[in-house]
């Protein structure tokens, strides 16, 4: 199983869910690729936001990678492709017209409450303690994707 995660910047949500989801494959030995992106080209090759890898580093989890644009292709690459926020969705959903893409793309949050297209503030500028209720819903999300793929 294939999955992205797709983010506006691609600096701080989309890498956590990224970084958080490859390790828990890799400890439940499942195959598969996790990747993240975004929509704004000026953060292309633009590490994760600081707060991201501090979050990250404080749970045990290497956050890292760098910024990178959705492109069409992960129609292809990707299985599931999970949205942030209702920009994104919008986004991914202009690239495509195709019904068997657009049942690949969903928001994340359906994960845990499905069918409420639920966004996911971006937590970039607001304090540590909204990152850290980011990362604990993401731990949550993540268990749940794994739980599934089981």
């Amino acid at each position: 199983m294939n999955i992205l995660f797709v983010s506006t910047g691609n600096l701080c949500r989309s890498p956590l869910a990224e970084a958080i989801l490859k390790k828990k494959f890799a400890d439940h030995r499942i195959n598969g690729e996790v990747d993240s992106a975004g929509f704004e080209s000026f953060n292309i090759n633009e590490p994760p936001h600081t707060k991201t890898i501090e979050i990250g580093k404080r749970h045990g989890i290497e956050v890292t990678g760098k910024a990178r644009l959705f492109v069409k292709d992960d129609f292809i690459r990707f299985d599931r492709i999970y949205v942030m926020d209702v920009l994104s969705y919008d986004e991914v959903m202009d690239l495509t017209r195709s019904d068997k893409k657009q049942k690949k793309v969903d928001y994340l949050m359906n994960v845990i409450n499905p069918g409420k297209n639920e966004i996911i503030e971006d937590p970039v500028d607001s304090g540590r303690g909204d990152c850290e209720a980011i990362f604990d819903l993401f731990d949550i999300i993540s268990d749940k994707l794994i739980e599934e793929l089981k």
